[in-house]
């Protein structure tokens, strides 16, 4: 889907998911002045060109597990060929090539049965491709999974106040271990397909009464255990000038930046880490003059920022959802192994020239 056929309802629908990831269709269709029908239309056609998804996501720190992000040096020209290979595997996340096509990160995941270092951890390696890894422990996300929309604003101060008025909590920060039980986990994997499916497409999918269903969310999303956040295709909204920040802080200001950046309208993922580096965050602007006003200005407001290294995202390979490429090629990984048939040191052979 080109940018030329994303209109401004499409545009507005976007934003307002941002704002409210589950807002019902009928409700959209109030704000934005459409009927219920174009709009559920106009979503489907959006998620079916993997321009958009929204997809529910664990606060792993909430039940007591670890999210780790991993930078993957390479040589000239492998890069792409690792990424798609480490996004095969269900542990990794936001897998995407960076630093003029030289660097994979990537965000990798703890599953429910995995409570120390995820196996994907374990199985990289370095050989002739990958020259260099640094891993890094999340301590603390400071973002909520629901912040302030992205790129251009397409929607009305009116219509932003009555879709903000349906704000859920901000996500726990604290590491309280939250219960969570077996029984769960169906629910879990079906939202993490399908954020917006409804109670009813839920209690059908996972054989529970429909109230049982509603009931469990609402628990996990009050808890801090359950979260909801939407994929986009960002040169679609606008986005040309993703980068990712490497920052050195002073331990006393940690918590202070951590809290300023998740204030920043461009940065909707920031977090306290392990590592030579301290704190890490995504930032997302419109062009490279956005991102250097971004650097100078706001960020460069900020006390106790010792060092800021920057490296721009050039492509992605796979979202929390969805694994994609350039929308070029969307498609060709149908005709790749699924994930699940494979082993995970099959995913990461890395085949040598």
């Amino acid at each position: 889907m080109e940018s030329a056929r994303i209109d401004l309802l499409d545009r507005k629908i976007i934003q307002s998911l941002q704002l409210d990831p589950r807002a019902p269709f009928s409700r959209l269709a109030t704000v934005l002045g459409s009927s219920e029908q174009t709009i559920a239309r106009r979503y489907r056609r959006l998620v079916e060109a993997r321009v958009v998804r929204v997809v529910a996501e664990l606060n792993s720190q909430r039940i007591s597990q670890r999210d780790w992000v991993v930078r993957l040096r390479c040589v000239p020209g492998s890069a792409t060929m690792v990424a798609t290979k480490v996004a095969r595997d269900p542990d990794a996340s936001w897998v995407q090539v960076v630093s003029g096509g030289t660097e994979i990160f990537a965000a990798v995941r703890s599953r429910h049965d995995n409570h120390g270092t995820p196996l994907l951890l374990e199985q990289l390696s370095l050989n002739r491709q990958v020259v260099d890894m640094r891993a890094y422990c999340l301590l603390r996300e400071f973002t909520s999974g629901v912040s302030s929309p992205l790129g251009s604003n397409y929607l009305s101060s009116s219509e932003i106040d009555r879709l903000s008025s349906h704000h859920r909590a901000p996500r726990a920060t604290d590491r309280t271990a939250a219960p969570l039980q077996d029984s769960d986990w169906p629910l879990i994997r079906a939202l993490g397909k399908d954020g917006r499916m409804t109670f009813r497409q839920l209690a059908d999918e996972i054989h529970w009464h429909e109230s049982t269903v509603r009931r469990r969310v609402e628990e996990l999303v009050l808890e801090g255990v359950l979260f909801f956040n939407v994929d986009l295709d960002n040169p679609v909204v606008g986005l040309n000038a993703p980068a990712l920040l490497w920052m050195s802080v002073a331990p006393a200001k940690l918590a202070e930046v951590g809290d300023a950046l998740a204030g920043h309208q461009q940065i909707p993922f920031a977090a306290a880490t392990t590592g030579s580096t301290n704190m890490v965050a995504k930032v997302m602007c419109s062009d490279e003059t956005a991102l250097y006003q971004y650097l100078t200005q706001e960020l460069a407001s900020l006390d106790g920022i010792l060092h800021v290294e920057v490296t721009l995202i050039m492509q992605t390979v796979k979202l929390y959802s969805m694994t994609t490429q350039m929308r070029s090629r969307v498609g060709t990984e149908h005709s790749r192994p699924h994930a699940s048939t494979m082993s995970t040191s099959e995913l990461l052979s890395v085949d040598t020239p």
